[in-house]
This record gives structure tokens, sequence and C-alpha cells, in this order.
């Protein structure tokens, strides 16, 4: 192999150095096709180079904390890109199909992750027959379809190979992808040195609705770029909110977040919803959008069409609101000091179960304690003078004593 690699090395070098511009439109066309198909090709290889360099520990043998950092050492890369190569090695080395399919250039690396992490998603969620079908689905029926749609197809796949258990899954998928997306969230605002600073982070799907349903109406087509106008409307809803001071309690419409749920799934409080942009909610992020939201029933016929619109229903605004502040004072949750501003109008019993928008069945929460309650394992009730207390789980007190927020109290 090596001295074949160092012919092949040659060859490239000579190519590079070769002049294009006198090639005919057919020759380019053929030509960017071959370069693309080697370098896919040229991909398997080095992929077998590392699981071989992984499986013998000599990264560690040569004293690198693991394969990727030398890996990033070795070929100077950043370290992710380093582990996401080690990993799709990983991967690879136990998937003929998929390794094949990189191979021979029937899959691009890209498209060869997002097989990889459909792998790893299914594995243990579903039989290994399952998995074995859904990747060969994905290598022989949609290798053609670049990488967007390709990841859809791949969320999907079960839909296609075995549709009985597709629902399940899809609803542990759901789960699984909030999880990682809420432990992973990150925002930075870094000084790059030269006059401006550079914003970078994770959201999560319901974050990152709520974001970009602020920014849409301030971001109408003008003489700048998109990017700068996206980048001026985060600063002007930052303006808006800093020049209330509090952040309004009535007069006006909250952001609107479009969720699609069936109506027999959210009485029963199962099931995914989906949002207006494709992105998909867990049971516990659409009802904890129901908590303080404007909900407008929609009913839609089998194949889709919308049959009939309800009106929406204010959820604790306007004087209702201002009550809550005035009890609560901020987030109720037992030794939270988030400011009424931070927080939202929980139902203590949920509003799709019947409970009443009243201040008798409300209670203020910041977004984390909101989540939290929304988990189940705490419980909130109103005690006999009207105040929220909260119940602990088991592992946090056997004997599950109510506690409340002394934080806030005025006297």
């Amino acid at each position: 192999m090596r001295e074949t690699l160092q012919q092949f090395r040659e060859v490239a070098g000579q190519c590079a150095g070769t002049p294009v511009w006198s090639l005919p439109d057919t020759d380019l066309v053929n030509a960017i096709h071959a370069v693309h198909d080697a370098e896919q090709m040229l991909a398997a290889i080095k992929l077998h180079l590392i699981r071989e360099i992984d499986g013998r520990n000599l990264p560690i043998a040569q004293e690198a904390a693991n394969t990727a950092v030398w890996l990033r050492g070795r070929l100077h890369m950043s370290i992710h890109t380093a582990r996401r190569m080690v990993d799709l090695a990983r991967v690879v080395d136990q998937r003929p199909v998929l390794d094949a399919a990189l191979s021979t250039a029937t899959l691009n690396v890209e498209q060869a992750q997002i097989v990889a992490k459909t792998i790893r998603d299914l594995t243990g969620e579903t039989s290994s027959d399952v998995v074995d079908l859904a990747e060969t689905t994905l290598v022989e029926q949609y290798a053609d379809w670049e990488p967007v749609i390709f990841r859809k197809i791949a969320a999907r796949i079960l839909d296609h190979v075995a549709p009985d258990i597709a629902e399940d899954a899809d609803r542990r998928a759901t789960e699984r992808d909030e999880k990682r997306a809420q432990q992973t969230r990150a925002f930075t605002l870094t000084n790059n040195g030269d006059g401006r600073y550079r914003v970078t982070g994770w959201l999560d799907a319901e974050a990152a609705a709520i974001v970009n349903a602020a920014l849409d109406p301030l971001c109408k087509p003008d003489e700048r770029t998109a990017t700068q106008r996206r980048a001026d409307a985060l600063v002007e809803v930052c303006r808006l909110a800093l020049r209330t001071e509090e952040l309004p309690a009535s007069g006006g419409d909250r952001p609107q977040i479009v969720v699609t749920i069936p109506y027999d799934v959210i009485r029963n409080q199962l099931g995914t919803g989906q949002l207006d942009t494709g992105e998909r909610l867990s049971p516990e992020q659409v009802r904890r959008l129901a908590c303080d939201a404007h909900i407008i029933p929609m009913v839609l016929g089998g194949d889709g069409q919308i049959l009939d619109v309800g009106q929406a229903r204010r959820l604790f605004t306007g004087p209702l609101r201002r009550a809550l502040v005035v009890r609560d004072g901020g987030c109720a949750f037992p030794g939270c000091d988030r400011p009424p501003r931070w927080c939202d109008g929980h139902h203590i019993q949920p509003w799709t179960a019947g409970g009443a928008t009243a201040l008798n069945n409300g209670a203020l929460l910041c977004g984390y304690h909101h989540r939290l309650i929304h988990r189940g394992e705490w419980q909130v009730r109103l005690s006999g003078d009207g105040m929220p207390e909260f119940i602990p789980p088991y592992y946090v007190d056997s004997e599950r004593k109510p506690r409340r927020n002394l934080y806030h109290r005025r006297t």
C-alpha cells in the first residue's frame, strides 16, 4: 500500500499543478466528479488507517491522551474534526455495507456520517435486523440525495423499514435529542480583539423557535445582508427588553410558535409535537409551551386540510399575571431568586387536563424550574394560605416535607 499511495501522491501533485483553463466543458465536469470520487475513496482509506492506529493504541504509546488528540497534533486538524473521524472509523470498521459505500464513492463522507449516526441511534433501540435494513435502505435507495434531505430521510427511516415500531422509537429519539440539546446548550460572546465580538452557541429546538420568533419581525429585507439583519435584530430585541425595565405583562401578543399535535395525544399527554420549521418537540416541551401561551385549536382533516380554526385563549397575562407577580414575587421554586421577568405562568393542574387559568391554579416559575416541574418528580400545590409550596421527590427528602421559596417574602 505504501508504494501505491506514494504513486497516487505523485499523480495528484501533477494534476494539482496542471492548469485547467483549457479543459472543454465536458472534461471539466468529468474531472470534478473524478476528483470528488477519489476524495471519498481516500477518506475510506484514511478511516481504515485511523481504526488500525486506534486499535493498536499507538497514540497512547506515543503519550497522547487519545487518538483524536494524536490526530490533531499529527494532521493539524481541529479536535472536533478529529473526534468525528475517530467515531466514523469505529462505525465503518463494524459496518461492511457502509464501508463499501464509502470506498466506492457511492456515499460521500458527509452522508456516511449521517448513516453512522443513524446506526448508533438505532442500535439498542431496535433489533439488529432492523438496523441492517435501515443501513442498506439508506445506502441503496437514497444515496443520490444531498445531505440536508438525506438527514431528514435518515431521521424517519423506521417509517420506511419498520413502521410498526417507528412511533415509539421516534418518541424515544425525540426525548433523547431534547436531553442532549439541554445538556450541551451554550452561548458565548467572545472579544475578537479587532472591535468585533463573536457570538456562538447551541440551542434546542424549542429555544431556537423562541429566538427566531423574536428576531424574524425585525428582519425585513433591505439593503443589508441577511446575516446583518439578524445581527441587528438580536441587538434590537435586547434593547427593547432593557428599555422596558420589566418584560411587558400586557399590551401585545407574545411571539407565536406554531406546534402541531393531535388532539387525543395532547389530552393523554403522550406523543410528540412538530414546529412549523419541521423540528420535533417532546411531549414535555409541548406541555411546557402550553402552560403560558395562546392556544389556538385547529381541526385538520385526514389529509391535513384545515376544517376549523378556534380562538386563542390568553393564559396568565394582564391583571392575572400581575397578581401572580405580587403574590410570588418571582420564581416560586424553593431557593430560586429569579425575578418575575424571567418567569412563565405555570398551570398547577395542566390546562390540557382541564385546569383553570386562575390565580388559585398558577405559579410563577423560571425556565429551569418550569422544566423541572414538568418532569414530574417534584409536585407543586397551593397551601392553605394560598402560597405555592413544593413537595420534593423521595431521593431529595424521604419524608417529602413541603418547601417554600423564602427569597421573595416581603415580611
